[in-house]
């Protein structure tokens, strides 16, 4: 089902760890071997939800650059420099959010994890992880309509995204000045 040794080797590893974590649901079962195999199946099943959802690394270098063909020029003359500033780009979009914020979207968005996953690594509900998740995004989409928006070259007007200190929330803008 995988198309390759490796695939399959990661697909039962994969399952052996899920089954692992409830081995009482395992043993119950009146077919263990039906639910090993439909384990596997749902793992095969969630990584190709996952998978439709990723674009693919030419298509968005062709939307990027101009058409079908061109992508490979850019990238050729850039040397790793376009993924460079990709991930700096992340890292300044990830500092405009709180650091829940930022993780959320890091894990579900970026790593791929599905909802119940990343909140089970997070040890937070699902839902709590989908509200931040939620806010998380809609930061991220007010901060890029902003910064594309008229007069994208001067300050934006409103609230700006604010910087996080050092142990991860926001900061206060006045709290070095004297009482």
């Amino acid at each position: 089902m995988t198309g390759n040794s490796f695939g399959a080797g990661d697909v039962v590893h994969d399952a052996y760890l899920r089954i692992a974590r409830r081995p009482d649901r395992f043993l119950r079962h009146p077919q263990p071997y039906a639910y090993a195999f439909t384990t596997m199946v749902n793992i095969l099943r969630d990584e190709w939800r996952r998978d439709r959802r990723r674009t693919v690394l030419s298509e968005a270098a062709e939307d990027a650059y101009g058409g079908p063909g061109r992508a490979g020029r850019a990238d050729a003359s850039g040397g790793g420099v376009g993924e460079l500033q990709a991930h700096w780009e992340v890292v300044r979009l990830l500092g405009c959010l709180t650091v829940k914020q930022a993780r959320a979207v890091l894990l579900i968005d970026l790593d791929g994890y599905s909802l119940e996953e990343a909140a089970r690594l997070l040890g937070v509900h699902r839902s709590t992880l989908a509200v931040t998740r939620r806010r998380a995004l809609a930061r991220l989409r007010a901060v890029l309509e902003r910064e594309s928006g008229p007069g994208a070259g001067a300050p934006p007007p409103g609230r700006l995204p604010a910087p996080r200190d050092g142990a991860g929330g926001p900061a206060s803008a006045g709290s070095d000045a004297p009482n």
